[in-house]
């Protein structure tokens, strides 16, 4: 490899890009990887690190109110966003600080720049020409709006970790987990929220049962739910914004954020010039081992769009890593693939759905419950716990474990590894439980459906 300047050149310095470039570092290769932004990527800088942060805020007024049941006097709780903001600002740059120090004690060279693809081995900075190798696009993906006049007006996720003060009311449009996220967060925050779907169904995707369990708790915590309704357009409505219906009707409100997909960033990176194929939505098309139709062109993360997860990204930047340094092919299994949703309350899930498991089992035995936890029973809340289990029939083996309740994701992670064990729901009820706890629930469900 010593006719090229490096062994590997990353593009793109988020989650996947890092743990691949550190990695193949670690394995003796010589590594540059090149960033526009900020290190981090999305999930730092605008995904799963702010949006939890301000997650923990949005659940603090309800934490307040559950107080009370519990004996505690809390009186003039007041909530600043300013303050919110600077924190969150203040913890993300650190964050930026630790992913240029890894990078650094590693041995790899980070070069600030936006890069194109010239060809199969070489990359350009502005007039700056690099060659590797291997070339590895980690650039990720960026939220889209749909294309309905108006639609400049609002704005995406991007910016809600940025406005300048919280508006009064806010029209969330979109059914998936960001969208259900952040009507959650603006909920918590005190602002008049309404949740804008096409479909009827929320989290597809998901196992249907968690959809409706969370739009009747989303309902119940004050959210205004207008489900089977498409976004027709925006317009200017004296100081505030009018969301247009295709049923006819309109929404007032102050501010508008579409949640309504997103694709992946492959614009000016040159992919197809160099031989790249891409799929219909930009992805870059790969193998089992994030090879692309040019062989010295790999692909990580969700450029690739397999799954949009921070742990999948990572896991399969190791695996990129161990492949082309460590001379031991490595290829990720996408299943059982915990995730968790940070609304009010939280979603956990691994596993197939109901609706995959008899897609790819046949006949399968489901137990659910639902339930009053028993913080709930002092504090006075209304919201509920769901619990589901998906089992095969035949061999008794559990494929899916699903939640609707607080630290659902908690919960779920440490049912991740049973699932991949491949637990029964024999050894489910063989195992005790901790009493008392919202999680006994799993290895006590007795009645099927």
């Amino acid at each position: 490899m010593a006719q090229y300047d490096y062994d590997l050149i990353t593009i793109g310095g988020g989650s996947g890009g890092v743990r691949a470039s550190r990695i193949s570092a670690s394995y003796g290769a010589r590594v540059a990887l090149i960033e526009s932004g900020d290190l981090g990527g999305t999930c730092v800088n605008v995904g799963c690190i702010p949006k939890k942060l301000f997650s923990y805020a949005a659940h603090a007024a309800s934490d307040f109110a559950d107080a009370r049941g519990f004996g505690w006097s809390v009186t003039g709780a007041q909530f600043d966003w300013k303050t919110l903001l600077a924190n969150k600002d203040r913890e993300i740059t650190r964050l930026n600080g630790i992913y240029a120090k890894v990078l650094q004690d590693a041995g790899v060279k980070v070069i600030t720049g936006r890069a194109r693809v010239v060809d199969a081995h070489t990359v350009a900075i502005g007039e700056q020409m690099l060659s590797a190798a291997h070339l590895l696009i980690a650039t990720g993906g960026h939220a889209v709006k749909p294309d309905i006049p108006g639609a400049e007006l609002g704005i995406t996720s991007d910016q809600a970790f940025h406005l300048d003060a919280l508006p009064r009311r806010v029209v969330v449009i979109g059914g998936g987990y960001i969208a259900v996220e952040f009507a959650s967060i603006f909920n918590g925050l005190g602002v008049a929220t309404t949740l804008l779907h096409r479909r009827t169904q929320l989290l597809r995707g998901f196992d249907e049962d968690l959809g409706k369990v969370l739009a009747e708790e989303l309902a119940q915590h004050g959210i205004t739910l207008a489900l089977n309704e498409t976004p027709a357009g925006l317009a200017r409505d004296g100081d505030g914004l009018r969301v247009l219906l295709g049923s006819g009707r309109s929404i007032s409100t102050d501010l508008v954020l579409f949640a309504t997909g997103r694709l992946p960033n492959v614009a000016g990176l040159g992919l197809v010039e160099a031989g790249v194929k891409l799929a219909k939505n930009g992805a870059v098309q790969v193998d089992d081992f994030y090879c692309s139709s040019v062989p010295s062109i790999h692909a990580i993360g969700d450029v690739i769009d397999r799954v949009q997860l921070t742990p999948v990204a990572l896991a399969e930047g190791m695996a990129l890593a161990r492949t082309l340094f460590k001379n031991d092919p490595a290829k990720l299994d996408y299943a059982n693939i915990p995730t968790a949703v940070f609304s009010h309350p939280h979603i956990g899930s691994v596993g197939l759905s109901e609706a995959k498991a008899r897609e790819k089992h046949g006949a399968v035995d489901i137990y659910r419950t639902r339930f009053r936890p028993l913080k709930t029973t002092l504090s006075g809340s209304a919201e509920r716990v769901f619990m589901k289990l998906v089992v095969a029939r035949d061999s008794g083996r559990v494929l899916g474990a699903h939640m609707v309740g607080a630290e659902a994701g908690e919960i779920i992670q440490g049912l991740a590894v049973a699932l991949n064990c491949g637990a029964t729901k024999a050894q489910f009820d063989a195992t005790l439980g901790i009493h008392p706890t919202t999680a006994e629930e799993f290895v006590t469900l007795r009645n099927k459906d």
